[in-house]
C-alpha cells in the first residue's frame, strides 16, 4: 500500500494542471464563439490575420461580410473574426485643467526644438527632425 502512494501523487501532480488548463481553454473558446455569434452590422472587428474591418452583413450563420474599405465588401468565415474593436478615447476628460497645461508644454517644447534645429542658413536639419519625430499610437486597437 505504501508503494502505491508515490505513483498516485505523481499522477495527481501531472493530471491536475492538465485538467485545469483544459477547462480554461474551453471557457475561452466559448467566449470567442459567443462574441462571433453576437456580431451585428456596423461593429468594428479585427480578423485573425490582423485585418481591421466593419461588419456589413451578419445574417448568415457561417459567414460574415466585412467592409475593408469604402465600397469594398468581402465574405469571411465567422471563425476568422478574432475580436471586436471597442473605440477608446485618448483624451482624459476627468480633469480638463491638465489637458490645457500639457498642450501648452508641447507647443513650447516644439518651438524651442525648432529653434535649436535651425542650421546656419536658417533651414531645419531634416535628419534631426526625423530622429525626434513623435510616432502616433494606433487609433484602431486599444491596449489590453
Amino acid at each position: 500500500m505504501d508503494g502505491l502512494i508515490l505513483p498516485l501523487l505523481l499522477m495527481l501532480v501531472v493530471a491536475l494542471p492538465l485538467i485545469l488548463s483544459t477547462r480554461k481553454q474551453k471557457k475561452l473558446m466559448a467566449e470567442q464563439q459567443e462574441m462571433q455569434n453576437s456580431l451585428t452590422a456596423g461593429d468594428r472587428v479585427m480578423t485573425t490575420s490582423g485585418l481591421y474591418a466593419t461588419v456589413a452583413d451578419a445574417s448568415d450563420d457561417t459567414t460574415i461580410d466585412l467592409e475593408i474599405a469604402e465600397g469594398v465588401v468581402t465574405t469571411w468565415l465567422r471563425q476568422a473574426v478574432r475580436e471586436r474593436i471597442v473605440p477608446t478615447t485618448d483624451i482624459d476628460t476627468s480633469d480638463p485643467s491638465h489637458a490645457s497645461e500639457d498642450a501648452e508644454e508641447t507647443v513650447t517644447a516644439s518651438a524651442v526644438e525648432a529653434e535649436d534645429l535651425k542650421g546656419e542658413a536658417g533651414k531645419v536639419d531634416a535628419e534631426k527632425v526625423d530622429e525626434g519625430a513623435p510616432v502616433a499610437s494606433s487609433a484602431e486597437h486599444g491596449k489590453k
